[in-house]
């Protein structure tokens, strides 16, 4: 075992010892576990994973939410983080500790040098072996854990959860899921498990995902069908209407708006009664009044911050701005990797949009302002300013705002991060170090 390092250390050495960032397959990070006995007893009372092309932070943080308002203790497991590691390990919604992390990378590195072969990890195998160690050791009563890219093959699916979510399907990642949408859903069902139920949380889920549930024996409980949310009233709030685990019809009524989907807030709400948990009606109304998640939808002032980066996310945010009184101007900041369909993307946001900053993501993926500017132009849209960063984009944009203006940032999770780190910046006069581009999944 090599000298203790602190966690930036950790996080830089990981980022360089695998030969590829992303490296799908379970038998490498599965030998490890089973040299850590990570696969020997639950990981926790109850578990439930969240596999999805979009939804799965909302769902995750609405869980959690749920779940604490109810006096469990809890842990989640998301990626990937907006401006620090340990937001992706949180016990009873307080982030992981540089001390506790750096443990669980060291447990991870004696088992994987333990014995022949030496195994060969990525970041994030590492990462989600150092977590499952981490929730091991204190076995809390749920563990709500994120898949990070596809499903079958992800490393968080070594993991036979309780109940699995599935948000949405789309197009992303196609590097790695490919185009077909059909076989990126069988991708993500690939956490289904026999005997176990399976909750599908959007009505246009391709037919791969129910064949998939079908071939495994799951037990489905469908959006739409199975459990279901309308609105109320502007007043009165919304309603969730669902089964418990033994087929018994439940209801919530006068839910407050999490100002996150409410498909998502509907299937946690299910997903919680499949596990269990006997939901009470102001316990569901406080956790719901009280989630946050940074990066989707955030407001700060006139500024709204999110991550969306596909054509799906981007609708939802077109959608959400639409709801809002029209401001003086809203210009958007935008800043996309060259991996991402940014033509899909603009052409969502363009009906909220009066104007664009573009700005550039540094990196081997990164997308420079010229050639985002460009796009932008082609689809007729007005360019305001190019920039070689998000901050130096924000920087820049806020010089022009007018007080009735609205700002948008969005286009990647890199973009929302560093535009963070400037906000953070001017209100603590502390300048962290710009968002990275290098290994985090977008």
């Amino acid at each position: 075992m090599r000298a203790s390092l602190t966690l930036a250390e950790w996080l830089v050495r990981l980022e360089q010892e695998h030969p590829v960032s992303i490296d799908l397959g379970l038998e490498r990070v599965a030998e490890v576990a089973g040299r850590m006995g990570l696969t020997d007893a639950p990981l926790a009372e109850r578990v439930i994973s969240v596999a999805g092309t979009n939804g799965k932070g909302s769902t995750v943080a609405m869980l959690e939410a749920l779940a604490r308002a109810h006096g469990l203790s809890t842990v989640t497991y998301t990626s990937p983080h907006l401006l620090r590691y340990n937001e992706r390990l949180r016990f009873d919604g307080v982030e992981a500790t540089d001390e506790l992390l750096v443990e669980g990378f060291e447990r991870v590195e004696a088992a994987r040098l333990s014995s022949e072969p030496i195994i060969s990890l990525t970041y994030f195998e590492v990462g989600t072996l150092a977590a499952f160690w981490a929730i091991a050791e204190r076995r809390p009563q749920i563990a709500i854990l994120e898949i990070g890219l596809g499903g079958r093959l992800d490393a968080v699916n070594i993991i036979d959860a309780n109940v699995a979510i599935i948000t949405t399907i789309g197009q992303d990642h196609a590097a790695f899921l490919g185009t077909d949408i059909e076989g990126i859903g069988r991708e993500k069902a690939g956490i289904l498990r026999c005997a176990r139920p399976a909750v599908l949380g959007s009505r246009e889920l391709p037919d791969s995902v129910y064949r998939t549930a079908l071939e495994v024996g799951a037990g489905v409980h469908g959006l739409g069908c199975d459990f279901s949310h309308h609105r109320q009233g502007a007043d009165t709030g919304w309603c969730w209407q669902g089964r418990d685990g033994e087929g018994n019809p439940l209801a919530v009524e006068k839910l407050p708006d999490p100002g996150l989907p409410l498909d998502n807030a509907a299937s946690a709400l299910q997903a919680l009664a499949l596990v269990g948990i006997k939901l009470d009606i102001e316990a569901c109304r406080q956790g719901l009044s009280e989630v946050f998640l940074p990066g989707r939808m955030q407001w700060l002032g006139n500024w709204c911050l999110d991550v969306a980066h596909n054509s799906q996310a981007a609708e939802y945010v077109c959608a959400r701005l639409a709801e809002r009184e029209p401001p003086g101007r809203r210009i958007a900041l935008l800043g996309m990797l060259a991996d991402k369909d940014a033509s899909a993307v603009i052409e969502a946001l363009a009906p909220q949009v009066d104007a664009w900053v573009a700005v550039s993501l540094e990196g081997e993926r990164g997308r420079d302002a010229e050639s985002l500017a460009a796009l932008l132009m082609h689809h007729g849209q007005r360019v305001l300013q190019r920039a070689d960063s998000p901050r130096a984009g924000a920087e820049w944009l806020l010089d022009i705002l007018k007080d009735d203006d609205e700002a948008l940032v969005c286009g990647s999770f890199f973009t929302v991060a560093d535009v963070l780190g400037w906000y953070d910046a001017r209100n603590s006069q502390v300048d962290p170090e710009p968002a990275s581009t290098s290994r985090r999944k977008t």
